[in-house]
């Protein structure tokens, strides 16, 4: 990476998924780039760390789908192995009851299938559909449960924590059934294990394995943007102004900010204002939050590549027992656990000391699996702060039972800004800005590709 005496052809506002993608093929094309990162690292929502001699994700954990996948086939293309993970559930109650845990995986299990194609059914949020679902079951195979409301009431509020965990939703009835996501085929989640995710930036940086980088990419970390000046006319150039007094100019700038950030700051960042239909885009959108809290052990005392559902059998218990999400094993470090928070929890999380979240988070394990399992106390806290992170303000996008009333509102957020010659000015790209793969950093990197191929087919 060098610094230029020439002027840059774009800016790149936000180096994560998005912010890389486009910066990499515009510098490979010969454009002058330079990417400008508030955060004192390249990855956004990716963070790779080395935490108790291994690698973690603090961040996105897996390559969802093979097929068709940017993120995949780079792996594949540099000769690196990337190892698909399967998954067994395990279902623990507190109180120990085995006496339902066979109707427990039956209804787990028709969760699964019914939430992966729910845009023909007549319900509008997820919560509803599934919930009628489930009833409907009982009543048909287990009629002896079917007034057992105890036993209804815990399996609803498991299959909402679990929903949560999955959409980065607070609550399974805000997320609509009319989602426009789409899976890529092939295995839907694949590890970078001991590579990490920060591999595929190092790939499109062309700095793995010690690589020189681009010649025609400047990045600067540690360089927040507090605002982006653009001309509606076509005079003069793009100003992107720096919390540390710099100014940059180049013909055009290319913003992957979260929608977290955006939500925050749309008011202040642009000038001329954004228009009507992008602010109405950021308004109805979502982002969720999903945090992880990573316990490192002196050994391995768990079953290896399995998700550990709990249900809480008393319910007057504090969240930390009663809306805590699932429990799973991170592939490159085989001594940790990670326990997964999602909404209102996490967020609370977020203000806690790591001594509470790791007495909190042992007590739980203890309360679920200490009567399966001897549990030793673990020796290091790794965890996730998305949503305190003034720079992301989330995790990743999902589609609330707003959005089928504007639905082209991601669309609309990805739309650029062109002056009065019709010339992009200022473009958008980032997870939130894809129509079918948001929430995946796939999705995040088509939107840099289709925002850079938007420039220089221009």
């Amino acid at each position: 990476m060098v610094l230029f005496n020439l002027p840059y052809n774009s800016i790149v506002v936000g180096m994560g998924s998005a912010g890389v993608t486009a910066a990499t093929i515009l510098a490979k094309a010969g454009k002058r780039v330079l990417g400008l990162e508030a955060l004192d690292r390249i990855g956004g929502r990716v963070k790779t760390v080395q935490f108790a001699g291994g690698i973690i994700e603090e961040g996105a954990e897996w390559i969802h789908g093979t097929q068709n996948s940017h993120v995949y086939d780079l792996a594949v293309q540099n000769n690196i192995t990337v190892i698909a993970q399967d998954f067994d559930f395990l279902i623990f109650r507190s109180d120990g009851n085995q006496t339902l845990m066979s109707v427990y995986y039956e209804l787990f299990n028709l969760c699964l299938e019914k939430s992966e194609y729910t845009t023909n059914v007549s319900y509008e949020s997820t919560g509803d559909y599934l919930t009628a679902e489930i009833i409907s079951y009982i009543k048909k195979n287990h009629p002896h449960l079917e007034h057992d409301k105890q036993f209804i009431d815990e399996f609803l509020d498991v299959m909402n924590l679990f929903i949560n965990a999955y959409e980065a939703s607070y609550d399974w009835h805000d997320v609509t059934t009319r989602s426009t996501a789409e899976e890529l085929g092939g295995h839907l989640h694949t590890s970078w294990h001991k590579f990490g995710y920060k591999t595929f930036f190092e790939l499109m940086l062309n700095t793995y394995n010690n690589g020189p980088g681009l010649q025609n990419l400047d990045i600067k970390l540690n360089t927040e943007v507090t605002k982006i000046i653009w001309p509606k006319d076509t005079s003069g150039e793009i100003k992107v102004l720096c919390a540390d007094g710099q100014t940059y100019t180049a013909n055009n700038a290319i913003v992957t900010v979260s929608l977290g950030v955006l939500k925050e700051r749309y008011n202040t960042l642009f000038s001329p204002e954004l228009p009507d239909y992008k602010i109405t885009s950021i308004q109805k959108m979502s982002i969720g939050l999903l945090d992880k809290v990573i316990l490192n052990f002196p050994h391995k005392w768990w079953d290896q590549n399995k998700i550990y559902v709990m249900i809480e059998a008393d319910k007057s218990n504090d969240l930390w027992f009663t809306r805590h999400g699932d429990v799973s094993t991170p592939l490159a470090l085989d001594t940790a656990l990670t326990i997964w928070l999602a909404g209102e929890p996490a967020k609370t999380a977020e203000t806690l000391t790591d001594e509470i979240v790791q007495q909190k988070s042992m007590e739980l394990l203890r309360r679920f699996m200490g009567r399966n399992y001897t549990i030793p106390e673990p020796n290091g806290i790794l965890r996730s702060k998305w949503l305190s992170n003034p720079f992301v303000r989330g995790s990743y996008t999902y589609d609330n039972l707003e959005t089928p009333k504007y639905p082209k509102a991601r669309e609309n957020l990805g739309a650029p800004l062109l002056d009065a010659s019709g010339t992009p000015r200022v473009l958008f790209a980032g997870e939130a800005t894809n129509p079918l793969h948001y929430g995946t950093v796939h999705g995040a990197s088509e939107t840099g590709y289709r925002e850079a191929m938007r420039l220089l087919n221009a």
